[in-house]
């Protein structure tokens, strides 16, 4: 039996690095080297990144591509701050491999990464994600004629305790202590500070208050009832394939009629970039449905499908020309049955998106402030996304930890088929054991 006290020993002072053992790489970040290489990945980001180095004075920087890699790294393997994706890759001999690191160089650290993110225009980062879309459009993986579009809360890097009065900047606690002493209650305690608050309507206005750490945060309530400092991301997704369109970030106090058409644009713009026809049809659930919304749509010759929440009956005397007709023609098509179909598809691909982006992609509470900073790890986590689309045609998975559990569950399944089969009888197995041993060998037979 092994021991551990005689594994302890004192390490050598020099290893050569062929005596070093090494397992192979990940066969997902192999594939995907293959196909940023087969495509010029960082050739084209460095050319696109020559901006921002001048001069060959100072410490040597990172690569575009290495910087590019390590966020596309926090998408695969569900990694929320800078600091998990520093520390992963350099603990992970494949993602050594997948960045281009031996093992006698350091790969780079959290404040490298920060201060890189923070050199790069955003519109860098768009320019990544615009590429990624060009590699899927001309595998034919993008249509962009008929989109989804939904939006989602993420919790702030903030707190709710710490906001601030937007005139006077005097903190939360100081305020209603003074207004409980006007009300009465000399030398109040936490229990009676809370009783008052509590009793009060609309206190936590975004007019008044505002984040001293996040001042692009904004007050409102979660889908679990909770109530926050959040943004609010806006996808647009390609119906026929589920490829990423667009990534936009609003603040989390603008309703959805308000955001739709930020969203829309920037979903257009790429889909002519791309190369494509451009859009025809949007779908969208109830939170979308304003006469002006779909005026705005009939105005782009785009033909919405949007949910209609019941409103009771309508007066439309009062209504702009044409607000009418639209609200109706949208109705029309909603009864039709081309809606059912893609208001499955919406439910399933849209979801999706924040599924991955931001459930296994550990981005619904963010660790980012300000909405430039935000808005750059989203769109490189959108290219992730639109990046495993491409992976998932190539080799069926489209993220590392898939790969591991799609074989796992096709083993599991192939265990159970057996295990359940029921058991053949007496004559069957005579048969087959006849069968057997009088077919032919697909081996040769070879003389000694």
């Amino acid at each position: 039996m092994g021991k551990r006290s005689k594994r302890e020993r004192q390490e050598e002072l020099w290893m050569a690095t062929a005596t070093i053992v090494e397992t192979p790489g990940h066969v997902f970040y192999e594939r995907l080297n293959e196909v940023l290489s087969e495509h010029d990945f960082d050739r084209r980001i460095e050319h696109l990144c020559r901006r921002y180095y001048r001069g060959r004075r100072g410490r040597p920087s990172m690569a575009p591509g290495v910087y590019f890699r390590m966020l596309l790294v926090g998408y695969f393997e569900g990694l929320d701050s800078e600091r998990a994706i520093a520390w992963r890759v350099a603990d992970s001999l494949s993602l050594r491999k997948f960045l281009g690191f031996g093992l006698d160089e350091k790969t780079p650290d959290h404040s490298t990464l920060s201060r890189t993110r923070r050199l790069y225009w955003l519109s860098t980062h768009q320019a990544v994600f615009g590429w990624v879309l060009k590699v899927l459009a001309t595998e034919g993986l993008v249509q962009g004629e008929t989109i989804a579009i939904d939006a989602t809360t993420l919790e702030a890097n903030a707190a709710m305790r710490s906001i601030v009065r937007r005139d006077t900047g005097e903190a939360y606690d100081a305020y209603i202590r003074q207004l409980a002493e006007a009300a009465g209650l000399e030398e109040p305690t936490r229990e009676q500070l809370a009783r008052f608050d509590r009793k009060r309507k609309k206190k936590g206005t975004n007019r008044e208050w505002k984040s001293p750490d996040d001042p692009d945060a904004r007050i409102t309530r979660m889908k679990d009832g909770r109530t926050h400092l959040a943004h609010k991301a806006e996808h647009a997704v390609d119906l026929s394939t589920g490829a990423l369109l667009s990534v936009t970030l609003q603040a989390a106090d603008q309703g959805d009629t308000t955001t739709i058409f930020e969203t829309l644009d920037s979903a257009e713009l790429t889909v002519r970039q791309i190369g494509q026809a451009g859009l025809r049809e949007v779908v969208a659930d109830k939170g979308y449905h304003s006469a002006a919304v779909l005026v705005g749509l009939r105005d782009q010759d785009i033909r919405s499908y949007v949910c209609e929440p019941d409103r009771g009956r309508r007066r439309w005397t009062d209504k702009a020309d044409g607000q009418q007709q639209q609200v109706y023609g949208n109705r029309r098509r909603l009864r039709g049955r081309r809606n059912a179909g893609l208001q499955r598809k919406r439910q399933e691909l849209a979801e999706r998106s924040f599924a991955h982006m931001y459930g296994t992609g550990a981005m619904r509470r963010l660790h980012l402030r300000g909405r430039t900073n935000i808005l750059k790890r989203l769109v490189v986590h959108g290219a992730g996304f639109n990046l495993g689309l491409y992976m998932r045609s190539l080799i069926g998975v489209g993220k590392p930890r898939q790969l591991t559990r799609s074989t796992l569950r096709r083993l599991f399944r192939l265990v159970f088929q057996l295990s359940s089969r029921p058991k053949p009888s007496p004559s069957s197995l005579r048969m087959m054991h006849t069968v057997w041993t009088l077919r032919p060998s697909p081996f040769p037979s070879i003389s000694i």
